[in-house]
């Protein structure tokens, strides 16, 4: 599967990574605003070996629908910004390209693209994109459903330079149905992300905790529900559609 990637930061640079060494799947080109990397190879700047053709491309230089046909992908994984798929949505879905965004903040308008945008495609958004959270979000979900008077805090913790309450913190109160009076957060440090669900029994306590180790983790969330959305046909999409078949009992 071709794919392109729109957002070379931090967690951009670590997805590139774990694309470049999966052999299903073939980095085709990395798409962002600044032209200082411009032409040059991912895979070189990374140094990984690689056969894939994971060209830097720079919006400066190249609109989108000129490197949508000349270099097309199957799928565009977004670890960009929040106003990006204004710039490129359209032109994606016009060609049927798949569209995985990890943005971890959207506004109504964003969200309201989204669904538009899945009429022609197939569109996959998580705030965090870590299979592992998701897998926390999910077995959270059944443990409210089986105490729903339980008491339940969430604590998410990042480097210090992170602004705002996390995303994957507001997705999982949201979930839950708690106000964000109950999120409680930490900065501290290099954290990459740490996420945790208490819930307060009378006599006993239940912690379901997610850490991220490296950003890399990102990359394996991001590909593991790139293979789930192959045969997926046009519509909107998140984590609790993959996850769901295997919470099902045979």
């Amino acid at each position: 599967m071709k794919v392109g990637l729109i957002g070379f930061g931090k967690a951009g640079k670590a997805v590139a990574n774990v694309i470049l060494q999966n052999p299903d799947f073939s980095l085709e080109w990395v798409l962002r605003n600044s032209t200082l990397l411009d032409h040059h190879s991912v895979s070189e700047f990374l140094g990984i070996e690689s056969e894939d053709p994971a060209c830097i491309h720079s919006l400066k230089n190249m609109g989108v629908d000129e490197l949508f046909d000349q270099f097309p992908v199957d799928i565009i994984i977004d670890f960009s910004s929040t106003e990006t798929i204004h710039m490129y949505g359209s032109a994606a879905a016009e060609r049927k390209i798949k569209i995985i965004s990890a943005i971890s903040h959207y506004e109504e308008k964003e969200k309201k693209l989204l669904k538009k945008l899945s009429e022609k495609t197939t569109v996959f958004w998580s705030p965090n994109i870590t299979l592992g959270v998701n897998y926390l979000l999910f077995a959270s979900s059944m443990l409210k459903n089986i105490a729903p008077e339980v008491d339940i805090e969430v604590i998410e913790e990042h480097f210090k330079t992170k602004q705002g309450i996390s995303g994957t913190a507001v997705k999982i109160a949201e979930t839950l149905d708690l106000e964000k009076e109950s999120i409680n957060s930490i900065r501290a440090g290099g954290i990459v992300g740490k996420h945790e669900v208490i819930f307060g029994f009378p006599y006993q306590t239940v912690r379901l905790v997610h850490e991220s180790i490296s950003r890399e983790a990102f990359g394996n969330g991001a590909l593991f529900a790139a293979q789930h959305l192959i045969n997926k046909s046009t519509g909107f999409y998140n984590f609790e559609d993959i996850l769901r078949p295997y919470f099902t009992i045979q």
